[in-house]
């Protein structure tokens, strides 16, 4: 096919409001090593809601343009591109590019669309179990039969998480509000917990008989910070990977000392190239077939039209939606 001079994306216009619109910029070309993807769906993540505020840049060298993940077909290869071919149906992690008709992918961390699964399914996989995989078994290293404590349980990644702990043999808490909690069960939670409710703290020491939770997964900090450090049992890990309850918190060093707890502060978008490909191998090699498999499945809340995306980031903003909110992306344009 002849590879198009132009697509449609969302631009953020630098306005009181940072307004979204579906409007024609230049399409990007595909290096030696890269391909070129005809984007079918993407997703919505909260890193996109900072940057369309200006908080959040991407990487150096990364498109401008918001999307952390997206699935799609090859349409063109790069020169030195062997393992890929026009065609293919692919999903992938981005630094950016997600929400536009095409993007560039490095070739070593493209994905194939599991067996059985739609555009919007595979695009809904990338950011959240990426997140989960390499925060709790690469930096806590989770052990089968340890308990896992997964905050914000009703997240993409949440939900991501608790089926990942579920698949490798652990125990899972998990925290939500309380018209989420029924969905979390279902996905396989061991326990649950309100957040609304105030304290973790006593539910955890109840449901660990005293012990402890052996990992927590938290996108919250400064907020939860005390009653995370004493629901961990001893060499417990705390692994932080956001800050949605604030920054700043005291910490008891003697309780870190005492219990040998590791506090782990983990992003993913800021992680070199090379990082992120070794990461591809090990989720392909260690979980990827599970979702052909039915073992592991996306969770969707909602998906719409990429022309509505600001009622898609509104829907976030507003924090009711249970697993992804996705965008379909259209070329009729």
């Amino acid at each position: 096919m002849t590879l198009p001079s132009t697509m449609h994306a969302v631009v953020v216009h630098d306005d009181d409001n940072r307004t979204l619109a579906w409007e024609s910029v230049p399409c990007p070309e595909p290096g030696p090593g890269d391909v070129l993807v005809r984007i079918h769906a993407s997703a919505l993540n909260r890193a996109d809601l900072l940057q369309r505020r200006g908080f959040y840049p991407p990487p150096p060298g990364a498109s401008e343009i918001m999307g952390l993940e997206m699935a799609g077909e090859i349409v063109a290869v790069g020169e030195n591109v062997s393992n890929w071919n026009v065609g293919d149906r692919v999903c992938c992690l981005l630094e950016g590019g997600g929400y536009a008709q095409y993007t560039v992918c490095d070739q070593r961390m493209l994905l194939p669309v599991p067996e059985g699964l739609s555009w919007l399914e595979a695009a809904a996989l990338p950011e959240v179990f990426y997140t989960a995989y390499l925060n709790l078994f690469m930096e806590a290293k989770a052990q089968p039969g340890e308990t896992v404590l997964v905050h914000a349980g009703a997240s993409g990644v949440g939900t991501a998480a608790i089926q990942l702990c579920k698949a490798k043999g652990n125990r899972v808490l998990a925290t939500a509000s309380e018209n989420k909690l029924e969905a979390l069960r279902v996905l396989g939670a061991d326990a649950v917990f309100d957040r609304h409710q105030g304290s973790f703290l006593e539910w955890v020491k109840e449901e660990t008989d005293g012990k402890g939770v052996d990992v927590i997964l938290d996108p919250v900090g400064a907020s939860y910070l005390e009653d995370n450090l004493k629901s961990l049992c001893r060499d417990g890990r705390l692994v932080l990977i956001g800050l949605l309850g604030g920054r700043d918190a005291e910490i008891s060093l003697g309780t870190v000392l005492l219990k040998r707890i590791r506090l782990i502060g983990s992003t993913l978008r800021s992680r070199s190239r090379e990082a992120k490909v070794s990461i591809t191998d090990a989720i392909q090699k260690d979980i990827w077939p599970l979702f052909s498999a039915s073992e592991l499945k996306p969770i969707i809340h909602q998906v719409f039209p990429v022309a509505d995306v600001a009622e898609a980031h509104a829907l976030m903003e507003s924090n009711v939606s249970v697993g992804k909110i996705m965008l379909e992306i259209s070329h009729d344009e």
